[in-house]
């Protein structure tokens, strides 16, 4: 894991946060002694990215319509 310092971390934030990117972590340290663990945050994913579109006929005053029926139930 790569360690920088306050001072290295801050004038070289992009650097800090690419070495980040590609090995997962990386320690900011500081004089008096205490130590942060800067690592990326995994993004989620929508869970209707793989839905694919359906075509239809629909309008879209009808298709609204079809759902407020199906809530109604």
């Amino acid at each position: 894991m790569n360690v920088f310092t306050y001072t290295d971390a801050r004038q070289k934030l992009a650097t800090v946060l690419d070495t980040a990117a590609r090995s997962g972590a990386v320690l900011i340290t500081r004089r008096d002694g205490s130590v942060f663990k800067l690592e990326p945050v995994q993004r989620g994913t929508s869970p209707f990215a793989d839905v694919k579109g359906v075509k239809t006929k629909l309008t879209t005053a009808e298709l609204l319509d079809c759902i407020r029926e199906s809530r109604e139930r």
